[in-house]
């Protein structure tokens, strides 16, 4: 587990180009707005087969080699953004790297899952996040300085890491997690996470949550640049994200945030993210900005180890790659849907807009994610077996009766 994460953050130091993709397109080819929204938007569509294939793949080409492919693939796309003279050659190049940016997810969230026991998968899951969090202290930076020169040099950058992170798996990584043995094709086809009415309760919600998030990752350089910021400053604005959530990591430590149950760390971390979100909508200054990242970055400590756990929990023996595929195309759907919509919004509503909408649909998660969680542990109660009724102890022979 611990060299599986150290592998993604050095990948992780690498992995805001996808943030600049439509400023890249927009500022170096002269497209608007909206096609920059389009272009971003395939790429996003192109990860839900990638996502989908990763889970496949790694059941049966192996973790290691499926993660090696994602990664190796993500960097040969990187590099022909980089090197493109042409609208049309960007815009290939941003789906093919689509296709294979999603395929290493699977394989290494389910070599944690099957790591460590279900009780520590929270704390497994919250250790990635804070450790792509550090790393991310270290792109923000890199993104702020090499988007002042070139932002083709960020799409660069990336892909240096990814042939890095590639290196490290395959070299110290197992080819398979000893503790999860590969899975034959028959009973890979039995597993059906599409059929489990939870997973696709968690998948909903689980996409809106994106949605608000991949907003922030895609939108932010454009939205700052709007109200009167450079578009550099959104890496110091992702760096003080990564910063919190690392510096955040002694809170989770603290009794009252362990005390709280999973529904409620989930209902107090959506409304962090309405606070710090809605709060963009009046920030005009690179101060406000900053105090306003905390404030959802903080939420974002709260939610990320917490969902993925549930849904580790749901998956049945050997079933987590596919599990954690199906759960993760969330994410695909909302890189299709995020850069449309926020582009759409910035160009004919303004800034404002998106940040109160962004905050409602967080008010939304609060109430109707917690709720879900609730009703997955009373199902889980109710389908677990009774415990089997202790046998009478033989009566106890007194010597006097036995006289």
């Amino acid at each position: 587990m611990w060299l599986l994460i150290a592998a993604r953050a050095i990948n992780r130091l690498g992995a805001f180009s996808p943030s600049f993709l439509t400023v890249l397109i927009s500022t170096e080819y002269g497209a608007s707005v909206a096609t920059a929204g389009l272009i971003a938007a395939a790429f996003g569509l192109a990860t839900i087969p990638s996502r989908l294939a990763g889970g496949r793949l790694a059941d049966r080409l192996g973790r290691r080699r499926t993660i090696v492919l994602g990664l190796t693939g993500s960097a040969v796309a990187q590099l022909g953004i980089a090197a493109a003279d042409t609208l049309a050659t960007v815009a290939s190049c941003a789906v093919l790297l689509g296709l294979v940016f999603e395929l290493y997810e699977p394989p290494s969230q389910a070599m944690i899952a099957d790591a460590v026991g279900s009780s520590e998968r929270e704390r497994a899951y919250s250790l990635l996040n804070a450790s792509l969090a550090a790393a991310g202290m270290g792109a923000g930076l890199i993104a702020a300085g090499l988007g002042r020169w070139d932002l083709r040099w960020l799409f660069v950058a990336d892909a240096l890491t990814c042939l890095a992170c590639a290196t490290v798996v395959h070299f110290v990584l197992p080819a398979n997690q000893p503790n999860a043995p590969a899975l034959t094709a028959d009973r890979a086809i039995d597993i059906k996470p599409w059929h489990d009415r939870a997973l696709l309760a968690m998948f909903l919600s689980g996409t809106l949550f994106a949605l608000i998030y991949l907003q922030v990752m895609v939108t932010l350089p454009l939205a700052v640049t709007q109200q009167g910021l450079q578009p550099a400053d959104a890496g110091m604005l992702f760096t003080t994200s990564a910063v919190a959530i690392v510096a955040g990591q002694p809170l989770l430590r603290l009794k009252w945030i362990t005390a709280l149950s999973v529904p409620g760390a989930l209902t107090a971390g959506y409304l962090l993210l309405a606070t710090g979100l809605g709060s963009y909508a009046i920030d005009h200054t690179l101060g406000a900005f900053l105090a306003s990242t905390t404030c959802w970055s903080l939420g974002d400590l709260l939610l990320m180890g917490r969902v993925y756990a549930v849904v580790a929990d749901l998956a049945p023996p050997g079933g987590t790659g596919r599990y954690m595929a199906a759960f993760g195309t969330s994410w695909g759907i909302a890189a299709t849907a995020a850069p449309l919509a926020g582009t759409q919004i910035l160009e004919h509503a303004g800034t404002t807009p998106l940040w109160i909408g962004m905050a409602a649909a967080c008010l939304v998660l609060a109430i109707a994610q917690p709720l879900i969680v609730r009703t997955i542990a009373v199902r889980e109660a109710a389908a677990a077996p009774e415990p089997a009724p202790s046998r009478p102890a033989a009566p106890r022979t007194r010597t006097g009766d036995a006289v």
